[in-house]
Formats: C-alpha cells, structure tokens, sequence
C-alpha cells in the first residue's frame, strides 16, 4: 500500500528560508469534456499533520472522502486556490498549456503570496518563482495532495451542474471521462458544447 504523503519537500525547503510554498496539481486532464482544473495550496510550518489525517492523491479517495477532507484542507491552509481553463481553451491552447494556464490562476488566487512551488509533474515557465516539478507529487506532497483534493472537489461539482445543463449525458456520474457509460451517450446523442473537440473520439470525427 502506498504510504501517505508527507512534508519531506515542503521541510526541507522551509529549512532553506522559503516560508510560504504552494502544492499544485491538476485534474481534469484527460477528460473529454469540462474544464481542466489546478489546485494552489499553501500549509503552515507548524501544520498538525493529524489533521489532514486520510489525505492522498485524490484518484485514490471515494467521492464522499474527498467531500469530507476538502474543508479541513481549506481550514488548515494558509491559503488556497482553483483555477480553471475550459474545454474551448483546451481545444484552442492544447492541454497542456491550458493546465499550465489554470495552474497560474490557482496561484493567483491564493491570498498568500508563495515563495516557492511545488508542482505535480509539470514547471511553469511564465511564472518567475523558484519551483520543483515532482513526479507522482500528489502521492508525495501533502501540499499537492491537498491541492488536487481541492480542485477535484471543485471540478466534480462543476461537473454535477453541468449534468443538470446537458442532461442525458451523465456527467454527475463520471464527471466527463470516457467511461463505457460516457462513450455510449456520445454515440447516441453526439457531443454537447462542453466536450473536446480535439479529443478522440470526437477528433476522430467517429460521431459527428
């Protein structure tokens, strides 16, 4: 079993004089439709990690557990932000640079200002703050854990309202991904206004 997250990173970077240091992560990236969305959170130095008990990479949470842990994440946090690029900007920038765009608008809706960022797999070149890009970060950092709970939470929601607006597909099921359950609603009914068109199937032109 995995271990859980730690502030191995976060520590060692606080000992260097670094103070305030974001966690970021996205999700949303391989859906076919909805936004892609980015998480910023910055923790304490003298966080209480018990209370961030049950903490891990979000894909690893029921829904239900994500929904519990995401407004003791907000409480403990110093600060925290989501930002959110969607499917037209996908389709337009390409994903990543519209996850790279979402990030930067996580970070600028934190209320702190970070000294330094740590970011699960990708670097941010148009920001100019020191920053350490970690593979599997969300299983390694409490801080990106934290902050993909944070922007999956947010986007499921999202994705709940959207089912609503577009009803017949499903999205407060699966949230946009292509599951079987999706693919058959895309085939039947074709893509509503929030899917990718750059995405396959859809790019493929299979149900157009």
């Amino acid at each position: 079993m995995q271990p859980p997250p730690t502030l191995a990173e976060e520590r060692d970077l606080w000992r260097q004089g670094y103070r305030f240091i974001a966690g970021i992560d996205e999700v949303g990236r391989g859906a076919l439709a909805g936004p892609v969305a980015a998480g910023a959170v910055i923790l304490p130095l003298d966080l209480d990690v018990s209370l961030l008990d049950g903490v891990r990479d979000s894909k690893e949470l029921t829904p239900a557990q994500r929904e519990s842990l995401a407004p003791r994440i907000q409480e403990c946090a110093l600060a925290f932000g989501v930002g959110m690029m969607s499917s037209e900007l996908v389709d337009e920038l390409g994903i990543v640079e519209a996850t790279r765009r979402a990030m930067a608008q996580a970070i600028e809706r934190l209320y702190v200002s970070p000294y330094f960022l740590l970011i699960d797999a990708l670097k941010l070149p148009s920001i100019r703050l020191p920053q350490k890009a970690i593979i599997d970060g969300d299983k390694l950092s409490l801080s990106i854990a934290c902050a993909s709970i944070v922007a999956k939470v947010t986007r499921d929601r999202l994705m709940v309202e959207m089912d609503r607006e577009y009803p017949g597909y499903g999205f407060a099921h699966h949230k946009g991904y292509g599951t079987p359950e999706h693919l058959e609603c895309l085939d039947r009914l074709g893509p509503c206004p929030i899917h990718r068109r750059t995405f396959a199937p859809i790019a493929q032109g299979k149900l157009l």
